[in-house]
């Protein structure tokens, strides 16, 4: 089978036109065209671990902060699991566990697994790490439930002395470490994937 570079063609990453490979600039919507992106796997290591280090405080640090008639009270991520089993909600702790454990450490995972296998240039399962690499794009939004709750939360419990939900440093960290496992497979150029079938580099 030969490939859109070996036929001298690249498609343009952002509105899918194809244009000739000595092409600068795509015609129809002005982006830089670029064969393979040489500076991917530097990108995709980089956000990577920035995600994985604001990950730690957004474990470890509260992520609301709940004060009521004077008490204050505050929740990690997994605090919070915690007390929604104890309260019977079993349903809702799984989803916030989760969307706030399960996904970020599989992203995490599935990333590293990415680019190792490309730096490695294996030729094993490159269909379904191209399929790996699609579901590491679709579900990464999903990542910010744990977010939108916070936040939510913060809106509409505000009164004043009586009770008042806040955000904690955790809800900020959570958030970093979703938009930068966002940005590092955002980054990971999945053409990478089938070259390494190829005598290219």
């Amino acid at each position: 089978m030969t490939t859109a570079r070996e036929a001298g063609l690249v498609a343009c990453r952002r509105c899918g036109q194809v244009e000739v490979i000595s092409a600068p600039h795509c015609q129809r919507c002005g982006s830089a065209l670029q064969s393979r992106d040489e500076r991917s796997l530097q990108k995709v290591w980089a956000w990577l671990i920035a995600g994985m280090i604001v990950y730690i405080p957004a474990n470890l640090y509260p992520m609301l902060i709940t004060r009521s008639l004077g008490h204050t009270s505050d929740s990690t991520i997994f605090g919070g699991v915690v007390e929604l089993v104890e309260l019977g909600s079993y349903d809702i702790a799984f989803v916030v566990f989760f969307a706030s454990v399960v996904i970020p450490i599989g992203k995490f995972i599935a990333i590293i697994y990415l680019a190792i296998s490309v730096q490695r240039r294996s030729i094993l399962n490159m269909h379904q790490r191209h399929k790996l690499y699609e579901v590491i794009e679709f579900i990464g939004r999903w990542s910010m439930i744990d977010v939108f709750v916070v936040a939510i939360l913060s809106a509409l419990v505000q009164l004043d002395s009586i009770a008042t939900i806040n955000p904690g440093i955790a809800a900020v960290s959570f958030a970093l470490s979703v938009l930068f496992t966002m940005l590092a497979a955002q980054s990971f150029d999945p053409r990478l994937i089938w070259d390494a079938s190829r005598n290219t580099e």
